[in-house]
């Protein structure tokens, strides 16, 4: 069987798929770009690639979407890598075509945010997501950094 998910692995990343896989990496590479005053350009990318800063730098293609103004990036209950490093330094790097935005990640407490990024979520990718409890999960707002 292990063969069997080897052989599709490979398929995938050799038709091009690579970046529908949820597969670490480490630092991003691009040209650095002023944020824009608007995200929709990148908020309509299907999937960007995220890099934190803790240590190592560490990336990782995650799904993204605006609201109010704000990209945020969403790990379900998930404690991942991820999350993990964002707890030890809140800079981050986002990768959208060839441009990579420096940004600062805060976590989301509030409830009506966290409905608004649900139905944001739903909309783009058809379904919301599996735990909505915001003070069990790990949402993320992608701010400017602050000097």
């Amino acid at each position: 069987m292990n063969k069997f998910y080897i052989a599709v692995l490979v398929g995938l990343l050799s038709s091009g798929c690579a970046e529908y896989l949820p597969i670490s990496s480490g630092a991003l590479k691009g040209v650095v770009a002023s944020i824009p005053q608007q995200w929709e350009g990148v908020a309509d990318d299907k999937i960007v690639q995220f890099e934190t800063q803790a240590g190592e730098a560490y990336s990782v293609n995650l799904w993204v979407v605006e609201v109010s103004g704000f990209l945020h990036v969403f790990a379900g209950d998930n404690r991942a890598n991820w999350v993990e490093d964002i707890e030890q330094n809140a800079n981050v790097r986002l990768r959208a075509g060839n441009e990579i935005y420096e940004l600062e990640a805060q976590r989301v407490s509030d409830a009506d945010v966290f409905e608004r990024f649900a139905q944001a979520w739903e909309a783009k990718y058809g379904s919301r997501p599996r735990n909505e409890n915001v003070t069990e999960t790990y949402l993320y707002r992608l701010q400017a950094r602050r000097a």
